[in-house]
């Protein structure tokens, strides 16, 4: 893309993306459904595994249930190794915590099922060879993360903030978690970091005041748990709520 087009492209988006961001003009992808008929079917948007034997890690994101998704995701792992006939899910719940039990939750619900109606993103794919070894280290990563009996919906620790701490340990998976995780920013026991993708650096504030730079992240300005930024490589610009704007297609 020309110097020109680029120029034109930023002329044109960022005060949309603005407009979007500060008065709150977003689609928000969740239902406000009773949580207990609220379906978590499968989007049927996962390989399945009978046809897909080798190893497989999928990344999902879904609009946070009832008021919580205006404003954030929920996001988790899937993993299959080779052979497997099923998928096994990684993630943190935090009604797990109020009940007195452990915040991580390993279950075989589908890959892909929708979070209370919300139907889930793919924000990252990797198959085939060495994936099995990187599944390993996911388990072992998420096994040692260090709030399994701490859950506060902002500005963490949460479901985000596991994902971004199991993405550190593999950073293969070049995963850019979107602007709406909030709590990803959350760093664990400290205020500098690793980005969730391995490519770039982030200092935060116990996830209330931040600055994140990286190859796959872009730039990104953490205030008060919101994320505010851009990534020049995507033409993207990233706000709060509305989450990603622009990009080539």
């Amino acid at each position: 893309m020309t110097w020109w087009r680029r120029r034109s492209f930023w002329l044109k988006t960022v005060p949309l993306a603005l407009l979007i961001g500060l008065f709150g003009i977003a689609v928000v992808r969740h239902s406000m459904a009773d949580w207990r008929t609220a379906s978590m079917e499968s989007a049927g948007i996962a390989p399945d595994p009978a046809a897909h034997p080798e190893a497989v890690i999928q990344v999902y994101a879904a609009r946070a249930y009832s008021w919580r998704g205006i404003f954030g995701v929920h996001t988790w792992f899937a993993v299959k190794p080779t052979g497997a006939d099923a998928f096994a899910v990684y993630e943190v719940i935090g009604w797990r915590v109020r009940r007195g039990g452990k915040a991580l939750a390993i279950s075989n619900r589908p890959a892909d099922g929708r979070w209370f109606d919300a139907v889930p993103e793919i924000i990252a794919d990797v198959r085939g060879d060495g994936v099995d070894e990187m599944i390993q280290r996911i388990d072992r990563a998420a096994g040692a993360y260090p709030y399994m009996d701490e859950y506060r919906v902002w500005p963490g620790p949460n479901s985000n903030t596991f994902t971004a701490h199991v993405a550190r340990a593999v950073p293969e998976l070049r995963l850019d978690l979107p602007p709406t995780a909030i709590g990803k920013d959350y760093i664990p026991g400290g205020i500098v970091a690793k980005t969730p993708s391995g490519t770039g650096v982030q200092v935060s504030l116990a996830g209330l005041l931040g600055l994140m730079v990286g190859k796959e992240e872009g730039v990104e300005i953490n205030l008060l748990g919101l994320t505010f930024g851009i990534d020049p490589l995507d033409l993207t610009v990233k706000l709060p709520m509305a989450g990603r704007i622009g990009g080539e297609s």
